[in-house]
């Protein structure tokens, strides 16, 4: 398997996986399915947008973008999505190393996290075994898809 950056080809499996996440509501704040047409522009807007390729097939993704602008625009924040056909065999890990590597390269000196739902245990076990730092909880930040609230957890790590 190897980390890219994605290409046109890739995009109806990477909207697949993206909107599965979003289906789920556990993780992504967002809420709205992205179609071919808003997924390319999503995908396209970002600092650096990579895939998990699998011999040809993708198997998980991350976007990379500023977390804020001016004098904290150089501090990033990247989402990751792993087909749930193949989670819990480390592409999660290789997508977070990836993208360290990719902000560091673009410039970012801090790569933060602003809504790791707290009952995301592998998110956060795997952020802490790669080094980040916790930086305190956000008591019901997220709204879960069934409507009721979860703590979110802010994380940090030095590029």
């Amino acid at each position: 398997m190897i980390i890219r950056k994605f290409e046109d080809k890739d995009l109806s499996a990477m909207i697949a996986i993206w909107n599965e996440i979003v289906e789920e509501g556990i993780a992504f704040p967002q809420e709205e399915p992205l179609t071919s047409e808003t997924g390319k522009a999503f995908f396209e807007s970002q600092s650096y947008t990579g895939v998990a390729d699998d011999d040809g097939k993708i198997v998980g993704l991350y976007i990379l973008h500023p977390n804020n602008v001016g004098r904290c625009g150089h501090i990033c924040n990247a989402s990751y999505a792993v087909d749930s056909k193949v989670r819990g065999l480390h592409i999660g890990e290789k997508l977070v190393l990836d993208c360290m590597e990719q902000g560091a390269k673009l410039g970012y000196k801090v790569l933060q996290f602003n809504a790791v739902v707290e009952s995301n245990t592998h998110a956060r076990h795997l952020y802490e075994r790669l080094g980040f730092k916790q930086l305190g909880t956000i008591p019901g930040g997220f709204r879960m898809k069934d409507g009721h609230y979860e703590n979110i957890c802010p994380y940090y790590h030095v590029l």
